[in-house]
């Protein structure tokens, strides 16, 4: 007789039951029912809407690239119409001071000698190159912009600072590919023919069409490594000052609306960074894009030819004009850019 308290085969079978029971009932804790799979995917795909609509309506929006361009060239368009005259005396100073003697004493002579020569209407002389010029170089600016950075914004719609410089450098170089090298060229020769005695060119087409004809579409890329240097740095400057200020005036509300006016103070400083970064940039830019520019046999060429002959000065000539001109530019452009893609927000629904 057994000296178990129950039979053998008893106490093995309701062991058995009883590890089968332990076992299913872990089974049942390591793999959630159906429904319940079911209702965690549906809260994962809910919550990842929630945070693209966080992304939508956070502190900077997540703007479609086709906006960002619309916007943007509306937004160059009334810049530019409003900034020339700054723009014309700028140029004007860099270009007289090839000239013995210099024809202009400064800022107020260059206006009151334009405007007594050529009237109020010599203040837009050659507005017509940049005008066409602007419109497509702040579309592709701010649309490329906004391509680059929408995939690198966490689900709130914030821009890394240092992001914000990566994404800035790549709008600055698409412009100065695209738009704004052959159009600065174009400009300026346009420009520095009227200041001549006897001026070729009797308009911008025509202008255009002589100097292809003369010297190619190459005529038309002169001085593209400043260009690229330049349009590089100023807008990795601009948009990395303005996204840092405009992280900072968020803080932790990043659904918080910035006004026009703090917007427009934003772009200014934004502006006034980008000037004393790349001043002497542009000066050589706008030697090498001049009628003497086949003086000079390459931009480094040009650079050093300024230092000797000029002096270290000669880089920031030109620096207060611009100042004035590229802050008031970089504040109306980021407002009119702000409250264009408000309106097309409206209008024009996107993912």
């Amino acid at each position: 007789m057994s000296s178990l308290p129950f039979p053998a085969c008893e106490g093995a079978c309701r062991s058995c039951a009883a590890r089968r029971a332990g076992l299913c009932s872990a089974l049942h804790q390591q793999r959630p029912p159906p429904l319940l799979l079911a209702a965690t995917a549906a809260r994962g795909l809910c919550e990842g809407r929630r945070n693209l609509a966080a992304a939508a309506i956070g502190g900077r929006k997540i703007t479609h690239p086709g906006k960002a361009i619309l916007a943007g060239g509306i937004a160059g368009a009334i810049e530019i119409c409003i900034t020339f005259p700054t723009e014309y005396v700028k140029t004007q100073l860099q270009l007289d001071e090839r000239a013995n003697p210099p024809r202009y004493r400064g800022i107020g002579d260059c206006v009151r000698l334009t405007v007594q020569d050529h009237g109020l209407r010599g203040l837009y002389r050659g507005l017509s190159s940049l005008l066409y010029g602007s419109i497509p170089k702040s579309a592709v600016r701010f649309g490329t912009f906004e391509m680059l950075s929408n995939p690198m914004r966490d689900h709130t719609g914030r821009l890394d600072n240092k992001r914000s410089l990566l994404c800035g450098l790549g709008a600055g170089i698409a412009e100065a590919v695209l738009v704004v090298c052959p159009m600065e060229t174009l400009k300026v020769k346009l420009i520095h023919d009227q200041c001549s005695l006897r001026p070729r060119y009797r308009g911008f087409f025509h202008g255009v069409s002589e100097i292809i004809r003369e010297q190619g579409l190459r005529g038309t890329y002169q001085g593209l490594t400043p260009t690229l240097l330049k349009q590089g740095s100023n807008q990795a400057i601009r948009f990395y000052v303005m996204n840092a200020l405009r992280n900072w005036y968020n803080g932790d509300e990043p659904r918080r609306e910035m006004h026009p006016i703090v917007t427009a103070m934003f772009g200014a400083t934004a502006g006034a960074a980008s000037v004393f970064g790349n001043t002497p940039l542009d000066v050589v830019k706008t030697r090498m894009q001049g009628l003497e520019a086949y003086r000079y046999k390459n931009t480094l060429d040009c650079a050093f030819q300024i230092l000797k002959h000029e002096g270290l000065h000669a880089f920031y000539k030109g620096t207060v004009p611009r100042l004035g001109r590229v802050c008031l530019d970089v504040a109306i452009v980021f407002v009119i850019y702000e409250e264009v893609v408000k309106l097309l927000n409206d209008v024009w629904k996107t993912q």
